[in-house]
């Protein structure tokens, strides 16, 4: 008993320093793959080949079912990790084309393709075609690793990440879908199609139902520890993934969305979540392509090297330029744009993994076709790897920002107190470069803290001009974490800035003032709708230390909201809150200086023939045309 107890101890410990041994070779072939500038997945899959049971034997694996199951756990953490890092936010304005590359531009890259096999390998249709889809769909994997280091536009390099995620669920379909027709009588066309709809229809819905309740819960959820938070996170993409799947939905396509949904919500620590999925999501890689690399015979590689060369270049230089320019020509993509994107479609893991159902369900020559998969895997993202970034900056479609700029982030000792601090890298071609801190239209509730610029720290002002390469740095209480994420769409896109004023008519009798007491009654200080009943037209300033505002209304007049407010001319506003100035406690004196200076902002006065002191300025014809302050 002591010795079965003995062996069991050392084969566990020997199979945690295996464990350990691989991903410590993963991490340098990382390293290794930096200096050398090759993608790094190539290195991984070298690993595997070499420890494997046809070079050194040190680890022998044959089981592809096994292997299968590894990727399919694998591709779920990736494609969550990528759905988290973008945000419906970034997202959102390439969807149409990410949808349309993931449809269109993978059944037009297989079918190609699948011919294409068809008569390299002297196959019937179907089984070129099944061949085809196995080489369908760009790898999520390779992708976000390519992005994470390029200055590609932020359009296109958002359109790749999104096909990347979303195409993953339509090749695995296809070749669900092949794999039957091939086996199973009477099985055609008419139940692809349905399987396509249904699989992709409930894992839509699962997906957009799970991250929609996953993101109310976390805006709520207070827990003990920041660790339990990526546990939660975790916990939101396995069921996501399970229940699409239990559902006979995509579970791809379930937990990519429900990634999606996190990456634009307010969760609670946001970086430590952040960090523990790149983290994982590094490990999903590692152990993915290091398991795939020990499934290959490396003696086999060269009895298909000629035909998967064919293949290869057939898939990059036919295929995927046709499949692009079909689906991506409606887009208004240029000549140049559909060159890149058509150049960026990276292969990796993923046909790699296709390529074991193929094996697991016994079609005839499956080994084979896994072998000219791999070898079309590692051309594709030999060549393409290394030759997109390159062809960006031939094209002239670069810019200095990263890809995939830093998402906000907060930090978690601020997160304690409530709040969270935002980092917002300015791109060149974001809407925010060139206008002012003013124009942010940040709620009373958040704060520029400070501005970097060229590795120094600027005190942000309202007038203070935002350029391209600056980072804010923004402290946002966690109530309005999701208007300000709204906002970050309208920074990256527009519009951003004072919108073109819609001056009301002039009224037809002089305006009445009036002061009183703001109540609950009255609404929302922060944010009124309507002062007295009069529509809010424009917000010209917020209070900071307390709720309140100055706003045009929509019959011409001005208003102050909260704490002691005002209704009235311009002039009958402002001197109001000149003589409320005089008054004031020290923390209110900042308010009524500012609304005194916007109201002389909002339209030039004339100046009075007596010099203006401090904010007593005469702001009609030297002398106060308002009533008296009831107050």
């Amino acid at each position: 008993m002591r010795l079965a107890s003995c062996t069991w101890r050392v084969r566990l410990a020997e199979l945690i320093l295996a464990v350990g041994g691989l991903l410590a070779a993963g991490v340098a072939a990382s390293l290794l793959a930096a200096q050398m500038r090759v993608p790094g997945l190539l290195l991984f899959l070298a690993v595997g080949m070499l420890i494997g049971s046809d070079v050194t034997g040190l680890v022998p694996f044959e089981d592809y079912d096994l292997a299968r199951d590894i990727g399919i756990v694998a591709l779920s953490l990736i494609l969550f990790d990528g759905g988290m890092s973008a945000g419906w936010s970034e997202i959102r304005p390439v969807l149409g084309l990410s949808v349309s590359l993931a449809t269109v531009g993978t059944l037009i890259t297989a079918l190609v393709t699948g011919l294409t096999a068809a008569w390299l390998f002297d196959l019937s249709t179907l089984e070129g075609l099944l061949l085809g889809a196995v080489l369908s769909s760009t790898d999520g994997a390779a992708v976000f690793a390519l992005l994470r280091g390029s200055r590609l536009r932020r359009r296109l390099a958002r359109a790749l990440e999104g096909e990347s995620g979303l195409n993953d669920p339509v090749a695995v379909l296809l070749v669900v879908g092949l794999i039957s027709w091939l086996q199973e009588p009477g099985y055609g066309l008419a139940d692809m199609a349905w399987l396509l709809v249904r699989e992709l229809g409930i894992g839509l819905i699962t997906g957009l139902a799970v991250g929609s309740l996953a993101s109310r819960i976390f805006e709520r959820l207070r827990l003990s520890s920041a660790g339990l938070y990526p546990v939660a996170s975790l916990a939101t993409g396995a069921i996501a993934f399970g229940a699409a799947a239990t559902l006979h939905g995509s579970g791809f396509l379930a937990v990519y969305l429900a990634g999606l949904a996190l990456g634009s919500a307010s969760i609670p620590a946001r970086r430590t979540v952040a960090a523990f999925h790149d983290g994982i999501g590094w490990v999903a890689q590692i152990g993915l392509f290091v398991t795939l690399g020990l499934l290959v015979n490396p003696a086999e590689l060269p009895s298909v090297a000629l035909q998967g060369t064919v293949l290869a270049l057939a898939l990059i230089l036919v295929a995927r330029p046709l499949a692009v320019l079909a689906a991506g020509l409606p887009f208004g993509l240029s000549g140049r744009e559909l060159a890149l994107v058509g150049a960026a479609g990276l292969r990796g893991a993923v046909p790699v993994v296709l390529a074991t159902f193929v094996v697991v369900a016994d079609v005839p020559g499956a080994e084979h076709s896994f072998a000219v998969a791999f070898f079309a895997v590692v051309l594709s993202t030999l060549v393409q790897g290394t030759a997109v970034e390159p062809l960006a900056k031939r094209l002239r479609l670069t810019t200095r920002q990263p890809a995939l700029p830093p998402v906000l982030e907060e930090s978690g000792v601020v997160h304690r107190l409530g709040a969270e601090v935002l980092e917002f890298p300015i791109g060149s071609e974001d809407a925010i470069a060139g206008q002012r801190v003013r124009d942010l239209a940040l709620p009373r509730e958040a704060v520029v803290n400070v501005i970097v610029r060229a590795g120094r720290a600027i005190p942000p002002r309202g007038s203070t001009v935002l350029r391209a390469g600056d980072e804010l740095h923004i402290l946002v209480q966690h109530e309005v974490a999701r208007e300000v994420r709204v906002l970050v769409g309208r920074w990256r896109s527009g519009p951003v800035g004072a919108a073109a004023r819609v001056r009301p008519a002039p009224p037809g009798r002089k305006p009445v003032f009036s002061s009183w007491s703001w109540s609950d009654a009255d609404g929302d200080a922060a944010r009124p709708e309507r002062v007295r009943g009069v529509p809010v037209l424009e917000r010209l300033r917020v209070r900071r230390d307390a709720p309140g505002t100055l706003v045009l209304l929509g019959d011409g007049r001005y208003a102050v909201t909260g704490g002691r407010s005002a209704i009235g001319s311009r002039a009958a506003v402002a001197s109001w809150a000149i003589r409320r100035l005089e008054h004031a406690r020290e923390e209110e004196q900042a308010w009524f200086e500012n609304v005194v200076g916007a109201l002389a902002a909002d339209r030039p006065f004339r100046r009075a023939s007596r010099p203006a002191v401090g904010p007593e300025r005469d702001l009609a014809d030297g002398r106060s045309k308002a009533p008296a302050d009831p107050a």
